[in-house]
């Protein structure tokens, strides 16, 4: 058995809008659907409860799902949770996922676009001892790119 090709990867988002305006805007990936989740599902399939720290009364789990076309077909699955944890650091050392990334023609023309549309660059475009040119940039919520 083998996979037939690469799908999707899922990011929990601070904001579904300016995900989805952020990834239209820089990337030109349109989204193309959207879900509200069910409370219930919320709770029994992510594992995310009402937010204790409000009391009684507080409001059930949400999760608004959106799916962003990358060209090429793969596709980025963003979620907005209520209620919110804190974003953790990417740190390279640590087992998990560290970025997601985009094949591109022109590098360095890249990193100048990305600059100009005032993107976090965290590195400049540099050449892998393998022979690809590379940089990383952050999302809006720090994910790296």
């Amino acid at each position: 058995m083998k996979a037939r090709s690469f799908s999707h990867c899922g990011i929990t988002v601070s904001s579904f809008n300016k995900a989805v305006q952020f990834y239209w805007d820089v990337f030109g990936c349109p989204l193309v659907g959207v879900a509200e989740t069910p409370p219930d599902r919320v709770r029994a399939f992510f594992g995310v409860e009402p937010s204790t720290a409000l009391g009684q009364g507080a409001p059930l789990p949400a999760c608004t799902i959106g799916w962003i076309r990358v060209p090429g077909g793969a596709v980025l699955e963003i979620f907005e949770f209520q209620p919110q944890l804190p974003p953790a650091a990417v740190r390279w050392n640590q087992v998990g996922l560290t970025h997601i990334s985009f094949n591109v023609r022109n590098t360095q023309r890249w990193y100048d676009y990305l600059v100009s549309k005032g993107v976090e660059c965290v590195s400049r475009p540099e050449r892998s001892p393998r022979g690809h040119t590379f940089f990383f940039v952050k999302d809006f919520d720090g994910n790296l790119i």
